[in-house]
């Protein structure tokens, strides 16, 4: 069974509840981080909730949002 494109719409209807939406990620300067492809890393700069520089040592990369891979440590 495959995973449908498109998520599904609440109907205002419904008997059940909506699902919740999870809290933005928000990142400063300075912080700890993990990425699934990257590795461990330190964000050294943002972007109002657009998006965050990081330093991985070797390699720095713009993350832009909703940072699905980006975990704070």
């Amino acid at each position: 069974m495959t995973k449908p494109a498109v998520t599904r719409r609440h109907l205002p209807s419904s008997p059940f509840k909506p699902p919740a939406t999870p809290p933005l990620k928000e990142f400063a300067m300075g912080d700890r981080v993990t990425h699934d492809e990257h590795g461990l890393g330190r964000v050294i700069g943002t972007e109002a909730d657009i998006a965050v520089l990081v330093d991985f040592g070797s390699l720095t990369v713009r993350i832009a949002s909703p940072y699905g891979k980006l975990t704070k440590l």
